[in-house]
């Protein structure tokens, strides 16, 4: 039997989303490749995400994510939206709460395609990173290039789900620099998991500019839950107000951290690009 998925993107970000109420989805790190391959055969994606039936009281649905490496991940920032605006489209709401293995996560609508989700509070101790070694994780000692004359130095770490480490920037980097320094970082020693790895540009108190290296995606056009840990690192080193515009080459996202509860909330847009079949290697 063939499986039909529906192609969706937050900000160019883009996402393979199959939903598995009448047939389970299992698939391979393999199959996750084949999926996310981009030409011969593949349908190209930075992420597969699963929508599953609910495991929980109060939760519409049970999300999973995988990035185009075949690795499962704990969240997303721009599929997430992607997600809330299907289950609310599908029950006819305006809000919807899903869980996913970093956690129960919300949405609502706040516009024509536009989703506002509540990721919840961030992770900023090491061991929530995780980190392979204690540190202070506001200012991580790591840094890129000569000792003497590092071109990135003393990041912060967070957690949103996944592992994120942000390098201030004093000018918006090109893809070659975020490429290069990126990849490098991604599976340093100090990040058993690896790591997702940013590059913010502080523009105004409430503007980042930013380009952020995936963990097993590369570069991409933008990066949901890497907007939210520039925005969180910003405010833990007193560069931006709660809320800030983050700012991609392919849009921004609007990203507060919530003083009343902690929670890291985003809004932004989604885009539906087209529905298809998987190739049989992944059909069932």
């Amino acid at each position: 039997m063939s499986r039909t998925f529906l192609k969706m993107n937050g900000l160019g970000n883009d996402f393979v989303v199959i939903e598995t109420a009448t047939q389970t989805f299992d698939p391979t790190p393999e199959e996750i490749r084949a999926i996310a391959k981009r030409g011969d055969g593949g349908i190209g994606c930075d992420q597969v995400i699963a929508i599953d039936p609910p495991r929980a009281e109060g939760a519409s649905a049970y999300v999973r994510f995988w990035n185009s490496d075949g690795e499962e991940t704990g969240a997303c920032g721009n599929g997430t939206r992607c997600v809330a605006w299907l289950l609310m489209q599908s029950a006819g709401k305006d809000a919807v709460a899903f869980d996913t293995v970093a956690g129960r996560l919300s949405g609502v609508a706040a516009g024509d395609k536009l989703v506002t989700v509540d990721m919840g509070p961030p992770g900023l101790d090491w061991t929530q990173i995780p980190l392979s070694e204690e540190m202070n994780t506001e200012r991580v000692e790591l840094q890129v290039g000569p000792i003497d004359a590092p071109l990135v130095h003393t990041p912060v770490c967070v957690s949103m789900g996944n592992p994120h480490v942000v390098f201030f920037v004093d000018a918006p980097v090109d893809d070659a620099f975020a490429t290069g320094a990126g990849s490098l970082v991604e599976h340093h020693p100090l990040f058993p998991e690896g790591v997702n790895v940013g590059f913010a540009h502080i523009a105004a108190r409430d503007h980042i500019q930013l380009k952020v290296w995936e963990r097993g995606a590369g570069l991409t056009l933008a990066c949901g839950t890497g907007a939210c840990a520039a925005q969180v690192a910003a405010v833990r080193r007193g560069l931006t107000d709660r809320k800030a515009r983050v700012e991609f080459e392919s849009g921004s996202l609007v990203i507060e951290w919530r003083e009343s509860d902690g929670h890291v909330i985003m809004t932004g847009p989604i885009s539906m690009d087209f529905a298809g079949k998987l190739p049989e290697l992944v059909a069932a």
